[in-house]
Protein backbone atom coordinates (compact mmCIF):
# COMPACT_ATOMS: atom_id res chain seq x y z
CA UNK A 1 0.00 0.00 0.00
CA UNK A 2 1.51 3.32 -1.04
CA UNK A 3 2.07 6.15 1.35
CA UNK A 4 -0.16 8.58 -0.49
CA UNK A 5 -3.13 6.20 -0.35
CA UNK A 6 -3.01 5.84 3.42
CA UNK A 7 -3.52 9.26 4.88
CA UNK A 8 -3.08 12.88 4.02
CA UNK A 9 -2.17 16.06 5.79
CA UNK A 10 0.58 17.10 8.13
CA UNK A 11 0.47 13.92 10.20
CA UNK A 12 3.26 12.70 7.92
CA UNK A 13 5.55 15.08 9.76
CA UNK A 14 5.17 12.78 12.77
CA UNK A 15 6.55 9.74 10.92
CA UNK A 16 10.25 9.06 10.55
CA UNK A 17 11.72 8.68 7.08
CA UNK A 18 12.54 5.05 7.92
CA UNK A 19 8.86 4.36 8.60
CA UNK A 20 7.65 5.97 5.40
CA UNK A 21 10.30 4.09 3.39
CA UNK A 22 9.32 0.74 4.93
CA UNK A 23 5.63 1.41 4.33
CA UNK A 24 6.30 1.52 0.59
CA UNK A 25 9.26 -0.83 0.40
CA UNK A 26 9.35 -3.41 3.23
CA UNK A 27 12.49 -5.53 3.22
CA UNK A 28 11.20 -8.67 4.92
CA UNK A 29 7.69 -9.07 3.56
CA UNK A 30 6.96 -12.54 2.18
CA UNK A 31 6.82 -16.08 3.44
CA UNK A 32 9.07 -19.00 4.20
CA UNK A 33 7.90 -22.32 2.78
CA UNK A 34 8.35 -25.73 4.33
CA UNK A 35 10.76 -26.62 1.53
CA UNK A 36 12.87 -23.52 2.15
CA UNK A 37 13.06 -24.26 5.85
CA UNK A 38 14.16 -27.86 5.15
CA UNK A 39 16.90 -26.64 2.84
CA UNK A 40 18.25 -24.61 5.77
CA UNK A 41 17.89 -27.59 8.12
CA UNK A 42 15.42 -25.50 10.09
CA UNK A 43 12.05 -25.86 11.75
CA UNK A 44 9.34 -23.69 10.21
CA UNK A 45 7.20 -21.64 12.59
CA UNK A 46 4.17 -19.70 11.33
CA UNK A 47 2.41 -17.49 13.89
CA UNK A 48 -0.64 -15.27 13.44
CA UNK A 49 -1.65 -12.40 15.69
CA UNK A 50 -4.42 -9.85 15.28
CA UNK A 51 -5.04 -6.55 17.02
CA UNK A 52 -8.77 -6.15 17.55
CA UNK A 53 -8.30 -2.52 18.52
CA UNK A 54 -7.24 -1.46 15.03
CA UNK A 55 -8.27 -4.34 12.76
CA UNK A 56 -4.68 -5.17 11.81
CA UNK A 57 -3.17 -8.64 11.69
CA UNK A 58 0.32 -9.99 11.13
CA UNK A 59 1.70 -13.40 10.21
CA UNK A 60 5.28 -14.12 11.23
CA UNK A 61 7.48 -16.79 9.62
CA UNK A 62 10.56 -18.13 11.37
CA UNK A 63 13.10 -20.68 10.16
CA UNK A 64 14.68 -21.89 13.42
CA UNK A 65 17.77 -24.09 13.74
CA UNK A 66 16.56 -26.84 16.14
CA UNK A 67 20.13 -27.48 17.35
CA UNK A 68 20.86 -23.91 18.44
CA UNK A 69 17.36 -22.35 18.60
CA UNK A 70 18.73 -19.57 16.37
CA UNK A 71 16.37 -17.82 13.98
CA UNK A 72 18.02 -18.23 10.57
CA UNK A 73 15.38 -16.35 8.59
CA UNK A 74 12.41 -14.18 9.49
CA UNK A 75 9.64 -12.86 7.24
CA UNK A 76 6.14 -11.51 7.65
CA UNK A 77 2.83 -10.75 6.02
CA UNK A 78 0.73 -7.89 7.34
CA UNK A 79 -2.92 -7.08 6.80
CA UNK A 80 -3.39 -3.54 7.95
CA UNK A 81 -2.11 0.02 7.90
CA UNK A 82 1.25 1.28 6.75
CA UNK A 83 2.52 1.67 10.30
CA UNK A 84 1.75 -2.00 10.97
CA UNK A 85 3.70 -2.94 7.85
CA UNK A 86 6.72 -0.86 8.89
CA UNK A 87 6.61 -2.17 12.46
CA UNK A 88 6.30 -5.78 11.34
CA UNK A 89 9.14 -5.41 8.87
CA UNK A 90 11.41 -3.95 11.55
CA UNK A 91 10.37 -6.66 14.00
CA UNK A 92 11.22 -9.40 11.48
CA UNK A 93 14.64 -7.84 10.90
CA UNK A 94 15.38 -7.64 14.63
CA UNK A 95 14.61 -11.35 15.01
CA UNK A 96 17.23 -12.51 12.52
CA UNK A 97 20.29 -14.14 14.05
CA UNK A 98 18.84 -14.22 17.54
CA UNK A 99 17.87 -17.29 19.50
CA UNK A 100 14.19 -17.74 20.26
CA UNK A 101 14.81 -16.76 23.90
CA UNK A 102 16.63 -13.61 22.78
CA UNK A 103 13.85 -12.72 20.33
CA UNK A 104 11.21 -12.87 23.07
CA UNK A 105 13.08 -10.07 24.83
CA UNK A 106 12.50 -7.74 21.86
CA UNK A 107 9.85 -5.25 22.97
CA UNK A 108 7.62 -2.87 21.08
CA UNK A 109 9.87 -0.07 22.36
CA UNK A 110 12.84 -1.75 20.65
CA UNK A 111 10.82 -1.90 17.43
CA UNK A 112 9.82 1.75 17.63
CA UNK A 113 13.34 2.93 18.45
CA UNK A 114 14.76 0.93 15.54
CA UNK A 115 12.49 2.90 13.20
CA UNK A 116 13.68 6.31 14.41
CA UNK A 117 15.77 8.61 12.25
CA UNK A 118 17.31 10.20 15.33
CA UNK A 119 17.48 8.70 18.86
CA UNK A 120 15.35 11.36 20.54
CA UNK A 121 12.56 11.73 17.98
CA UNK A 122 9.69 9.18 18.03
CA UNK A 123 9.22 7.26 14.79
CA UNK A 124 5.41 7.27 14.78
CA UNK A 125 2.56 9.41 16.16
CA UNK A 126 1.37 8.39 19.65
CA UNK A 127 -1.95 7.04 18.34
CA UNK A 128 -0.09 4.54 16.12
CA UNK A 129 2.18 3.12 18.83
CA UNK A 130 -0.14 0.13 19.25
CA UNK A 131 1.06 -1.17 15.87
CA UNK A 132 4.50 -1.90 17.33
CA UNK A 133 2.79 -3.68 20.23
CA UNK A 134 1.24 -6.08 17.73
CA UNK A 135 4.73 -6.82 16.38
CA UNK A 136 5.88 -7.60 19.91
CA UNK A 137 2.91 -9.89 20.53
CA UNK A 138 3.42 -11.98 17.40
CA UNK A 139 7.00 -12.71 18.52
CA UNK A 140 5.61 -14.18 21.74
CA UNK A 141 3.12 -16.21 19.70
CA UNK A 142 5.88 -17.65 17.48
CA UNK A 143 8.12 -18.42 20.45
CA UNK A 144 5.25 -20.12 22.25
CA UNK A 145 4.58 -22.35 19.24
CA UNK A 146 8.25 -23.29 18.95
CA UNK A 147 8.55 -24.11 22.65
CA UNK A 148 5.10 -25.67 22.97
CA UNK A 149 3.96 -23.34 25.76
CA UNK A 150 1.26 -20.72 26.23
CA UNK A 151 2.33 -17.27 25.03
CA UNK A 152 1.21 -15.73 28.33
CA UNK A 153 4.01 -17.66 30.05
CA UNK A 154 6.45 -15.08 28.66
CA UNK A 155 4.80 -12.31 30.66
CA UNK A 156 6.40 -12.16 34.10
CA UNK A 157 4.41 -9.15 35.28
CA UNK A 158 1.04 -7.50 34.81
CA UNK A 159 1.42 -4.88 32.06
CA UNK A 160 -0.73 -1.77 32.52
CA UNK A 161 0.56 0.26 29.55
CA UNK A 162 1.01 -2.07 26.58
CA UNK A 163 2.40 0.68 24.35
CA UNK A 164 5.33 1.54 26.63
CA UNK A 165 5.45 -1.94 28.28
CA UNK A 166 5.17 -0.50 31.79
CA UNK A 167 4.27 -2.98 34.51
CA UNK A 168 1.94 -2.61 37.47
CA UNK A 169 4.76 -2.99 40.00
CA UNK A 170 6.87 -0.33 38.26
CA UNK A 171 4.00 2.15 38.20
CA UNK A 172 3.17 1.60 41.87
CA UNK A 173 6.80 2.09 42.88
CA UNK A 174 7.31 5.23 40.77
CA UNK A 175 4.08 6.80 42.04
CA UNK A 176 4.98 6.09 45.65
CA UNK A 177 8.65 7.11 45.52
CA UNK A 178 7.95 10.37 43.70
CA UNK A 179 4.60 11.17 45.34
CA UNK A 180 2.88 11.50 41.95
CA UNK A 181 -0.66 12.86 41.87
CA UNK A 182 -1.54 13.27 38.16
CA UNK A 183 -1.56 11.16 35.01
CA UNK A 184 0.70 13.73 33.36
CA UNK A 185 3.34 13.17 36.04
CA UNK A 186 3.13 9.39 35.56
CA UNK A 187 3.64 9.86 31.82
CA UNK A 188 6.65 12.12 32.38
CA UNK A 189 8.30 9.56 34.63
CA UNK A 190 7.41 6.31 32.83
CA UNK A 191 5.94 7.10 29.36
CA UNK A 192 2.81 5.17 30.40
CA UNK A 193 -0.20 6.85 28.83
CA UNK A 194 1.88 8.72 26.25
CA UNK A 195 0.73 6.77 23.22
CA UNK A 196 -2.71 5.26 22.54
CA UNK A 197 -3.92 6.42 26.01
CA UNK A 198 -6.13 3.36 26.61
CA UNK A 199 -4.37 2.76 29.93
CA UNK A 200 -5.33 6.14 31.40
CA UNK A 201 -9.02 5.59 32.13
CA UNK A 202 -11.97 3.49 30.91
CA UNK A 203 -13.34 4.34 27.47
CA UNK A 204 -10.26 3.84 25.30
CA UNK A 205 -10.00 1.46 22.35
CA UNK A 206 -8.82 -1.37 24.65
CA UNK A 207 -10.43 -2.42 27.93
CA UNK A 208 -8.07 -2.85 30.90
CA UNK A 209 -8.29 -4.49 34.29
CA UNK A 210 -6.56 -1.53 35.91
CA UNK A 211 -5.96 2.04 34.74
CA UNK A 212 -3.57 4.83 35.69
CA UNK A 213 -6.39 6.74 37.40
CA UNK A 214 -7.04 3.63 39.52
CA UNK A 215 -3.41 3.61 40.67
CA UNK A 216 -3.55 7.29 41.60
CA UNK A 217 -6.73 6.67 43.61
CA UNK A 218 -5.11 3.64 45.25
CA UNK A 219 -2.06 5.71 46.24
CA UNK A 220 -4.22 8.54 47.61
CA UNK A 221 -6.10 6.07 49.82
CA UNK A 222 -2.78 4.65 51.04
CA UNK A 223 -1.56 8.14 51.97
CA UNK A 224 -4.76 8.86 53.90
CA UNK A 225 -4.45 5.56 55.77
CA UNK A 226 -0.76 6.17 56.50
CA UNK A 227 -1.50 9.68 57.76
CA UNK A 228 -4.19 8.31 60.04
CA UNK A 229 -1.79 5.69 61.45
CA UNK A 230 0.92 8.31 61.90
CA UNK A 231 -1.47 10.59 63.73
CA UNK A 232 -2.46 7.79 66.09
CA UNK A 233 1.18 7.01 66.85
CA UNK A 234 2.16 10.66 67.24
CA UNK A 235 4.46 10.80 64.21
CA UNK A 236 2.85 14.00 62.89
CA UNK A 237 3.07 15.78 66.24
CA UNK A 238 5.89 18.01 67.38
CA UNK A 239 8.16 16.04 69.68
CA UNK A 240 7.38 18.32 72.61
CA UNK A 241 3.64 17.65 72.18
CA UNK A 242 3.95 13.86 72.23
CA UNK A 243 3.09 11.66 75.16
CA UNK A 244 5.97 9.98 76.97
CA UNK A 245 5.17 6.70 75.23
CA UNK A 246 5.16 8.39 71.82
CA UNK A 247 8.46 10.11 72.60
CA UNK A 248 10.05 6.82 73.64
CA UNK A 249 8.93 5.15 70.41
CA UNK A 250 10.19 8.04 68.31
CA UNK A 251 13.61 8.16 69.98
CA UNK A 252 13.97 4.38 69.88
CA UNK A 253 13.19 4.36 66.16
CA UNK A 254 15.89 6.95 65.41
CA UNK A 255 18.40 5.06 67.56
CA UNK A 256 17.59 1.79 65.77
CA UNK A 257 17.97 3.39 62.35
CA UNK A 258 21.04 5.57 62.97
CA UNK A 259 22.93 4.65 66.14
CA UNK A 260 22.43 1.18 67.58
CA UNK A 261 24.22 -0.75 64.83
CA UNK A 262 27.40 1.29 65.33
CA UNK A 263 27.36 0.54 69.05
CA UNK A 264 26.76 -3.16 68.48
CA UNK A 265 29.71 -3.32 66.07
CA UNK A 266 31.91 -2.14 68.95
CA UNK A 267 30.43 -4.74 71.28
CA UNK A 268 28.06 -2.41 73.07
CA UNK A 269 24.52 -1.09 73.09
CA UNK A 270 22.28 1.39 74.91
CA UNK A 271 18.80 1.69 76.34
CA UNK A 272 16.50 4.62 77.07
CA UNK A 273 15.59 4.91 80.73
CA UNK A 274 13.44 8.03 80.81
CA UNK A 275 12.49 11.26 79.02
CA UNK A 276 11.75 14.43 80.99
CA UNK A 277 11.11 18.06 80.16
CA UNK A 278 13.52 20.40 81.93
CA UNK A 279 12.70 24.00 81.09
CA UNK A 280 13.42 24.48 77.40
CA UNK A 281 15.31 21.22 77.23
CA UNK A 282 14.08 17.68 76.72
CA UNK A 283 16.39 15.39 78.67
CA UNK A 284 16.78 11.81 77.53
CA UNK A 285 18.35 9.53 80.12
CA UNK A 286 20.23 6.54 78.71
CA UNK A 287 22.27 3.65 79.98
CA UNK A 288 25.17 2.14 78.08
CA UNK A 289 25.36 -1.64 77.80
CA UNK A 290 28.18 -4.07 77.07
CA UNK A 291 31.49 -2.61 75.94
CA UNK A 292 30.02 0.89 75.88
CA UNK A 293 29.53 0.82 79.63
CA UNK A 294 32.61 2.45 81.10
CA UNK A 295 34.19 3.21 77.73
CA UNK A 296 36.20 6.44 77.78
CA UNK A 297 34.37 7.92 74.77
CA UNK A 298 30.90 7.12 76.17
CA UNK A 299 30.85 10.48 77.92
CA UNK A 300 32.54 12.42 75.12
CA UNK A 301 32.62 11.52 71.41
CA UNK A 302 29.99 8.78 71.47
CA UNK A 303 27.66 10.83 73.65
CA UNK A 304 28.01 13.90 71.44
CA UNK A 305 27.35 11.80 68.31
CA UNK A 306 24.16 10.33 69.81
CA UNK A 307 22.93 13.72 70.97
CA UNK A 308 23.64 15.40 67.60
CA UNK A 309 21.76 12.73 65.67
CA UNK A 310 18.73 12.99 67.96
CA UNK A 311 18.80 16.78 67.70
CA UNK A 312 18.98 16.63 63.92
CA UNK A 313 16.32 13.94 63.48
CA UNK A 314 13.88 14.87 66.25
CA UNK A 315 14.27 18.12 68.21
CA UNK A 316 17.14 20.60 68.64
CA UNK A 317 16.33 20.98 72.35
CA UNK A 318 17.23 17.38 73.20
CA UNK A 319 19.98 16.63 75.73
CA UNK A 320 21.31 13.12 76.24
CA UNK A 321 22.34 12.26 79.78
CA UNK A 322 24.02 8.92 80.55
CA UNK A 323 23.33 7.29 83.91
Amino acid sequence: MGMDSLIGGTIWDEYSQKVTDLMNNPQNMGEITEEQAKEMGATLIVADFGAESCGDAVRLYWAVDPKTDKILESKFKSFGCGTAIASSDTMAELCKGKTVDEAVKITNIDVEKAMRDTPDTPAVPPQKMHCSVMAYDVIKKAAAQYKGVDMESFEEEIIVCECARVSLSTLREVIRLNDLTTVEQITDYTKAGAFCKSCIRPGGHEEKDIYLVDLLEEYEKEKIATAADASASGENLDFAQMTVVQKLKTVDKVIDENIRQMLIMDGGDMEILDIKENGQHIDIYIRYLGACNGCASSSTGTLFAIENILKEKIDENIRVLPI
